[in-house]
């Protein structure tokens, strides 16, 4: 009866953990550019000194996916979203430069051009700061140029360029925060990201959510039945095992 309880709580557990996955997705539905998680559960081995006896339920999250979210259109002239594969290069609090997808700029007061998240966007030279302006575009090679106040209309200035990186996506992980690092132990671990000229941007737009809320509500739901099933089987376990006492009292 040990084999059947210990197979049924890895199963609850490891049920409770996609279930996790399953409702992250969920809760970013509508998150601008988020990038679904995929799960997974498979049967895992117990290793030891000997041959295994013992096997448990194992879930994981073997990937991220990368399919392209909808095009949202905005009519804001700072709002982009890269048209295929790609990434932006955008400035972590702690000074870390990572990738995202999300293309809903703004600038604050001092300048700095930063995405919904608060973190600030890589140009060619570094993170971009623009000088007062009356008027901003972003081409669709990313280009930024703005019309300096007082200028005619005709007075456009082009002051730097988005960073638009295109790496392996298997050397790619997305971390707790939603943006992309190279994974470790990938071949490009520790090395700089890439800019890609050929990338492509669409002004006015912004790449929504890739999650599918049905899907993943209805994951959610076949799990939470899953569940019941294992903590049924477990209890069932435990009545066989108090059957078995009793039947050894009576000898």
């Amino acid at each position: 009866m040990d084999r059947a309880i210990y197979i049924a709580m890895t199963g609850a557990k490891n049920n409770m953990m996609s279930q996790t996955a399953h409702s992250n997705n969920l809760a970013n539905a509508q998150t601008t550019a988020f990038k679904s998680d995929w799960a997974q559960a498979r049967s895992m081995p117990v290793f030891g000194e000997h041959f295994p006896t013992r096997a448990y339920a194992l879930s994981e999250r073997p990937a991220t996916d990368f399919n392209d979210g909808p095009m949202v259109s905005t009519g804001n002239d700072l709002d982009v979203a890269i048209g295929g594969d790609g990434f932006f290069s955008v400035l972590t609090p702690d000074g870390e430069e990572v990738l995202t997808r999300r293309g809903d700029f703004r600038v604050d007061v001092t300048g700095a051009l930063i995405n919904g998240e608060g973190l600030q966007v890589f140009g060619e030279g570094g993170p971009i700061v623009l000088p007062p302006f009356e008027k901003v575009e972003i081409a669709n090679d990313g280009s930024i140029s703005i019309r300096p106040p007082g200028s005619g209309p005709n007075g456009l200035v082009v002051i730097d360029q988005l960073k638009l990186s295109n790496p392996v996506y298997q050397d790619l992980a997305k971390g707790t925060d939603g943006l992309f690092r190279f994974r470790d132990g990938s071949p490009s671990e520790g090395q700089p990201f890439v800019a890609d000229p050929a990338l492509q941007v669409r002004s006015g737009f912004v790449e929504g959510s890739n999650v599918n809320a049905v899907k993943e509500l209805t994951e959610i739901l076949s799990l939470s039945r899953q569940y019941e099933i294992q903590v049924k089987m477990m209890k069932a376990a435990e009545e066989v095992s108090q059957s078995g006492e009793q039947i050894l009292q009576l000898q």
